[in-house]
């Protein structure tokens, strides 16, 4: 599968906003977004104003890139959101943060998703005790996400543990690190997901 394997910290310069692709460099001094704040390339410090287009595609790129999603999977899940009830830009971020990816990031397993998603793939989490090693299964509000007893000693994982304070874990899910063990309390709401996120460009974008 293809993936972008550049420095990832020009993505988050490019989208102009810290997407905190690499876990905790990204609250440190070293953030190479707080170094330079404008776009890669020769001319990227002359940003242009962008068009009614441009604003829409660099929010989808924005969330996808965020969440580490390719093309596909990304429409995927927005066509998916589109078939359910409710507001389809609502139900396309709740979709994206129960992603069990994102579920072992939010819980603090993982410094960032893309190694969460490295771990899910290794097979290091049971879901209500049985092993999932899909990183888009998405989980049901009351399921219990553990981690293997033979990968506790694991020291990337036991780090993000002692640093996941510095972003806090959501109100909806609830975790227990002296079990590595959390559980999802509730599913999101929109109001509890981040608000720098203007999904309607995105919903305006693939409804072209």
């Amino acid at each position: 599968m293809a993936r972008y394997t550049e420095a990832v910290c020009r993505i988050c310069r490019r989208e102009n906003t810290k997407l905190f692709l690499k876990g905790d460099r990204c609250y440190a001094n070293k953030c190479a977004f707080e170094r330079r704040a404008h776009a890669p390339g020769q001319h990227g410090a002359r940003r242009g104003k962008l068009s009614e287009y441009g604003l829409q595609l660099r929010e989808k790129q924005k969330v996808k890139r965020s969440y580490g999603l390719l093309e596909k999977q990304f429409r995927s899940v927005f066509e998916k959101a589109e078939r359910q009830k409710g507001v389809t830009g609502a139900n396309l971020l709740i979709l994206l943060e129960r992603r069990l990816d994102n579920i072992v990031y939010r819980l603090g397993f993982a410094a960032s998703r893309n190694q969460a998603r490295q771990l899910v793939c290794h097979g290091h989490f049971l879901v209500n005790g049985r092993k999932v090693d899909i990183p888009s299964y998405l989980v049901k509000s009351g399921d219990l996400i553990s981690l293997k007893i033979k990968s506790q000693k694991s020291a990337n994982i036991l780090e993000s543990l002692e640093t996941v304070t510095r972003r806090g874990t959501p109100g909806w899910l609830e975790m227990d690190k002296a079990n590595f063990e959390g559980r999802v309390k509730e599913l999101p709401t929109r109001e509890e997901l981040s608000p720098q996120i203007s999904e309607q460009l995105i919903v305006e974008l693939y409804s072209k």
